[in-house]
């Protein structure tokens, strides 16, 4: 199949043998930005879990790099993986700079360096570090939060991107404004991501392909036109939902 993220025949199965993801074999190629789309409780985020190691997986396997994620260390995985979540969880007490250096500190990176990068980043999202530095998260916008919590996720330059619903929580216009920043940040960047949201119309906004999950299951994978094509009765019933 091959991919820098593949899932092969990946399950995970409660103790009581209910399945919350199933048979799910799907390839991200290095550079690619992928999106899950699906419901709630379609498995999205489960999937999105066990690329990280937070969930192994029941049945069949998930590999990294190559490398199954049974093999790998939890905690050098996680640092190579940037995670970016709704309300991303910001340190309060920690100035943006500290909240975007933790990685690297983490990491043992020298002062200077950590300094620089910091600075970098925070140019990169649109937060001149002169400005925004300083501030508090409680000092800023929902939106000036999620884009300190793109910085703080690529702050040790890692080459995945996890992103569970980041936009969600943001008014329409401010939404919109973080898709498109972050599709500019990948042409850019080039880094590979799992994007995962409910909503196809930002998947296509985002991504270069997208997966709809249903039931745990993957009912389709294209890119956005090739879904909006499919004569499958289930993707279509999806997207004439309104789930666009």
């Amino acid at each position: 199949m091959g991919g820098f993220v593949e899932f092969v025949a990946a399950g995970v199965r409660l103790p009581d043998g209910r399945p919350l993801l199933a048979d799910l074999s799907l390839a991200v190629a290095e550079g690619e930005t992928l999106a899950l789309i699906g419901r709630s409780g379609s498995g999205k985020t489960t999937a999105l879990k066990l690329v990280n190691a937070l969930l192994l997986p029941t049945d069949g396997t998930v590999r990294v790099d190559g490398r199954d994620t049974r093999a790998w260390d939890p905690i050098r995985l996680r640092r190579r993986t940037g995670w970016v979540i709704q309300e991303i969880g910001l340190f309060p007490h920690l100035t943006v700079a500290r909240n975007v250096a933790l990685v690297p500190e983490l990491e043992g990176w020298p002062a200077a360096r950590i300094a620089a990068r910091v600075e970098e980043l925070l140019a990169l999202v649109g937060m001149p570090f002169a400005e925004y530095g300083p501030r508090r998260p409680h000092e800023l916008s929902g939106g000036q939060r999620q884009r300190v919590g793109v910085a703080r996720a690529l702050a040790a330059d890692p080459p995945l991107l996890l992103l569970d619903e980041p936009f969600a929580a943001l008014d329409p216009v401010t939404r919109g404004e973080l898709q498109d920043e972050f599709r500019a940040l990948q042409h850019r960047l080039a880094k590979t991501a799992i994007f995962v949201t409910h909503d196809l119309r930002e998947a296509a906004r985002v991504a270069d392909r997208v997966a709809l999950l249903a039931g745990g299951r993957l009912l389709a994978a294209g890119t956005p036109d090739e879904l909006d094509a499919s004569g499958d009765a289930q993707v279509r019933a999806f997207l004439a939902a309104g789930a666009r």
